[in-house]
């Protein structure tokens, strides 16, 4: 059974930083792409930043130029940078695996930016 499971979030002040953990339950090369989403109340769930299994990276506007996405082969373990954090970046973290058709989710971390 597939399992990934994140770690790392909690609450922050403005302009503070976070750093996600996604671990992956077999080899993280079984998975095509690995990426975090997030869903803050009231709003559907967004792309924030996503790496392939050759490590493109794609990232969504709003994060550009202050998360970082990264992986650890070695761990089986996707990372997510997250600096200058802002109060728009409260919400719940998800990471994602897509291996063949199928996509598979962690259960989620809450990032809760507050002063």
């Amino acid at each position: 059974q597939v399992q990934l499971v994140e770690s790392g979030g909690g609450l922050v002040q403005p302009g503070g930083s976070l750093r996600l953990s996604c671990a992956t339950s077999g080899s993280i090369f079984s998975f095509y792409y690995m990426g975090w989403y997030r869903q803050a109340p009231g709003n559907e769930r967004e792309l924030v930043a996503r790496i392939t299994i050759n490590s493109r990276t794609t990232y969504a506007d709003s994060v550009k130029g202050r998360f970082t996405i990264s992986r650890d082969n070695a761990k089986n373990t996707v990372f997510l940078e997250m600096n200058s954090l802002k109060y728009e970046d409260t919400a719940v973290y998800y990471c994602n695996g897509r291996k063949g058709l199928d996509d598979y989710w962690g259960q989620g971390t809450q990032v809760t930016v507050s002063s």
